[in-house]
This record gives structure tokens, sequence and C-alpha cells, in this order.
């Protein structure tokens, strides 16, 4: 144990709430760094709270080569490739922000991604362009940086990075006083600097002084040498979207090929502002009084159309223009028109009968898209952009 609970809420004074939920969740702890589990990582996104009071654990340098000897190879991934690595892994601060990236993209967006790591071009990413994200996501943090106690920011930084830095060396850019909206975009923009920066130089210095990570012996090899390509990438990113949504549903279900539609609820209200969450409950109880179930396939399909949130908006918003209201059929053929994704009548009508509180049998930008872009900042109760 590395750290007493007075001390790690002192620290907790100085972190971002992300920051916050990843020393609350995270484990392990490395020569001063600390690390997720897999199993962390999943807890995180699914859970409030850790089912377990945290101490971080000191891993040994034996201890760590093990955990990255048993690591499989990016071509042996599948949708359960976290919950059989378990707590046989460490995740790295900046991964844990790229994992919830991945999280809320759509499969349109997989391409984009791994075109912003790949850097030269070849069709491949290698374990330096990787490596960039550290330096992006470390940036940005330190624009957003609070003023306070230095010596606490130092040892806050050590926690999550590994290394000391200096908010002195931070790379200056034009427009630097415009935050972006999200991690996301923060990767968009800047990846395309790397190239006439110092990012991918810096990447050097970080990856002789950062101890390896599952993700980065996973993607690269035991020896780093591995290149990744746009199919083993795809694939990674659509088994965690998977395996997460998969995590969900199994735990609602209780060995059954269906959730009730009240538990489809509870999984889409549990991470929004909704404070008063019973009388959306008890709304969709009266009009559908006979059980039918949502099956895996719905479910899934419900939230690969909310990673297409932005685009599915734009065309709410021209309904809304034109001052026509959102019926059942107009909301299904806006979805597949932006998004692509087909959604099934008995899925749609349980959304509006959950949404729909004036009764209208009409779905309203506040009474749908507000809330759903709360849900997609999952793990946290307050508007925090991803």
């Amino acid at each position: 144990v590395t750290e007493n609970r007075s001390d790690l809420e002192d620290l907790h004074l100085y972190a971002t709430p992300r920051e916050q939920r990843f020393r609350r969740f995270a484990s392990l702890e490395f020569e001063g760094q600390l690390y997720m589990t897999p199993y962390d990582f999943i807890q995180a996104v699914t859970s409030d709270e850790p089912k377990r009071a945290k101490k971080w654990r000191s891993l040994s340098k034996q201890e760590l080569n093990q955990i990255l000897m048993e690591t499989p190879p990016v071509w042996k991934g599948s949708s359960k490739l976290f919950r059989n690595l378990n707590e046989k892994g460490v995740i790295s601060y900046t991964e844990y922000l790229f994992l919830l990236c991945i999280l809320t993209k759509p499969h349109a967006g997989f391409r984009i991604a791994f075109n912003m790591f790949d850097t030269d071009g070849n069709e491949m990413v290698d374990k330096k362009e990787f490596l960039v994200l550290q330096e992006i996501f470390r940036k940005k943090n330190e624009k957003r940086e609070r003023k306070g106690d230095e010596e606490k920011r130092a040892m806050l930084h050590l926690q999550l990075y590994g290394y000391h830095t200096s908010t002195n060396s931070v790379l200056k850019t034009e427009g630097e006083d415009l935050v972006p909206r999200s991690y996301w975009d923060t990767l968009r923009r800047s990846t395309s600097q790397a190239l006439f920066s110092d990012l991918a130089e810096r990447a050097d210095d970080i990856s002789s002084s950062l101890s390896d990570t599952t993700l980065l012996v996973h993607f690269f090899g035991k020896k780093g040498k591995a290149e990744l390509n746009f199919e083993d990438f795809y694939r990674f990113m659509d088994n965690l979207q998977t395996e997460v949504l998969e995590i969900e549903f199994l735990s609602y279900s209780n060995g059954m090929n269906t959730i009730s539609e009240e538990d489809f609820a509870h999984i889409l209200l549990r991470y929004t502002n909704v404070e008063n969450t019973s009388s959306y409950l008890e709304n969709m109880r009266c009009r559908i009084p006979e059980e039918k179930g949502i099956t895996f396939d719905e479910f899934r399909s419900f939230f690969q159309f909310l990673n297409n949130l932005e685009d599915f908006t734009i065309a709410m918003q021209m309904y809304n223009f034109a001052s026509r209201s959102i019926g059942q059929d107009e909301f299904k053929r806006a979805v597949y028109v932006a998004t692509g994704v087909k959604l099934s009548p008995h899925l749609v009508n349980t959304v509006f009968k959950i949404f729909d509180v004036d009764r209208d049998d009409q779905l309203s930008y506040k009474e749908f898209i507000g809330i759903m872009k709360d849900r997609l900042n999952r793990g946290f109760r307050v508007r925090i952009p991803i």
C-alpha cells in the first residue's frame, strides 16, 4: 500500500474529475505511477463506485514482467479480452482516456482514429506513433491545470504519467486559449501537428522512461517492434465496445436472452443528470404493461446509434426547424438516414414510452437528445465532455 486514505483525498483536490475517477478505481502502482487492471477499467465504466475499497498494491518489476509476458497478441483479441485478463494487466491513465474515447465513437470514426495515429501514412501504426497519444493528452491536461500547490501537482503528474512535467515545456500553438471540447477533438487537432512539432521527438524520450503496458504489448508485441494494421485496430475497438455492452446486458439478464424494458430504462438513465428517474420508469410501466423484453442485438444497435448521436442531432434539428414533431416513423427514418442503424419497432416504441414525458406520442429534442448526451459521458454525474 503506497498511500493512506487522507493523502489520497488530499491529492484529489488537485485532480480533474476524470483523474479522480481513475485514481479511485486504479489498484496498482509501479515506480510511483498508478495503473488500472482490465477488471478496474470495466468497473470504472459500468459501476458508480469500486466494489471494494482501493488500496494501491505495489508491483515489483518481476511481477510486472510476468503480467506482460502473459499478454496475448492483438490477433488473439476477442470481445472477452478484458474479462479474460481480469487482474492480469496494467492500463495507464492516458490509455484509460483513449479507451473511453473508443467507447463513444461510431464505427465510421474508427478509420479516422487509425489515420490520426498513422502520422507517416504507411497504413501501419508503430509504437512511437501510438505514444504521441501520451504527449497530446498530457499537454491538454497542462493547459487546463489549476493553480495550487506545486508539490502536490508534481506528485499527481508522477502518479498519472510516470514522470514529472513542467508547464514551461508545453508546445505553444496558435489558439492555445481555445480549449477543445473533448479528448477526441484534442487528438484529432494535435496529431496533425505531430509531423511539424516536437511531439514525435518527445515520444522517444517518453518511451525510454516509461514501462510497457498491457495495451502496448498487445498492440506492438513484447519487443515493441510489431506494427498495428487497420483491421486489427478496428477489431480491437469493436470488441471493446461489444464487451462493455455485454457486461452491462448480462448484469441485468440473469442468464436469459433478454432484459426487461424497465432494466433497459435503468441502463439508459443511470449515467444522466435526470434527477427524478422514477417518473420515467413509472411512465414506461404504465404504457408498456406487458413485458416483451429487449434482446442483446436490439441493445447493441441502440448504443451503436448513440455513438452516432451528433449526426442524428442534425437530422432532428431539421425537423425542429420545420416545426415538425417527431413520431416513431420519423424517428426510425432519421436514425437510419443519419447513422445507417436500423432500430426494431419494439425498441423504438420502448424509447418513446420512456422519454415521451408529456405522452403526446412525439419526441422532442429536450425529451431525448439532451438526456442521451449525458448518457454518453458514462461514469460521471456531472456535465463533463469526453
